[in-house]
């Protein structure tokens, strides 16, 4: 299998370089274009005010192009420039820290799968349920590589996106997949006010998704009890309820 990697953790965070290797030793041929800096949080941003230049890497058995953008950018770089063949899937991850309910909107590993799929790819984000590295391990990577070729790509539906989140926890002790929807449940925000060595101060965003707001069968609460967690997700935002009642009130 053909297999086009990115994240946005940057092209050499630990998660990215845990799935090339799983990849590689399953036999798999991997492209690997990934943004060159930390791209965490910035969804669905497209550079179009400057140029994208690209930095090759090759260092410890791993080759891949890093790209002075974001994620988004890396998936459309490469699939209309860089690759002189086409994937048969887009990869993207694995991230530091889960990516469930509204995360899907800010993140920018669903949002390199995302565009893999709007070009038409079959397209799998993952995730690791803990904003640190250290638990994850190349056994996290193995799971992946093997949950991958038994994926009905064939049959997936067209701009389908499968988001694939894994609990913080060694994989001989994660429970079994649950295939799920995602938890509707919102952050509550606010922001740490900080002062910097001169005394000036400085925000830091930080939140919680309160647990007794997040139904039983969702995403996030399967994680938390420590199950390997599977959302396939469609992005067709329209409200189709909306234009009928709409549609008698304004037509």
């Amino acid at each position: 299998m053909r297999i086009l990697l990115t994240n946005d953790d940057g092209i050499q965070a630990h998660g990215l370089r845990v799935l090339y290797k799983a990849f590689r030793e399953a036999g798999h041929d991997v492209h690997c274009v990934a943004p060159v800096t930390e791209q965490s949080a910035v969804g669905h941003a497209v550079t179009i005010a400057l140029p994208l230049r690209v930095k090759e890497f090759k260092e410890n058995g791993f080759r891949g192009h890093g790209v002075y953008g974001t994620p988004v950018d890396c998936v459309k770089l490469a699939l209309s420039a860089l690759l002189y063949e086409k994937p048969d899937l887009v990869v993207s991850g694995i991230n530091a820290g889960a990516n469930v309910g509204v995360d899907l909107l800010y993140s920018g590993t669903v949002s390199a799968a995302t565009e893999g799929a709007f070009m038409g790819f079959p397209a799998l984000a993952i995730s690791y349920d803990d904003f640190n590295h250290e638990g994850l391990t190349g056994e996290h990577g193995s799971y992946v590589a093997n949950l991958v070729e038994r994926l009905p790509l064939d049959n997936l539906p067209h701009k389908c996106v499968l988001n694939l989140n894994f609990p913080n926890r060694p994989v001989a002790e994660c429970r079994e997949l649950r295939i799920c929807r995602h938890t509707s449940a919102m952050w509550e925000d606010w922001y740490d006010q900080r002062h910097d060595p001169r005394g000036r101060p400085y925000y830091w965003l930080t939140g919680v998704i309160p647990p007794e707001k997040v139904s039983a069968d969702t995403d996030r609460a399967l994680l938390t009890a420590g199950h390997v967690t599977l959302t396939p997700l469609r992005f067709d935002f329209t409200d189709y309820d909306l234009i009928q009642s709409l549609g008698g009130s304004l037509e």
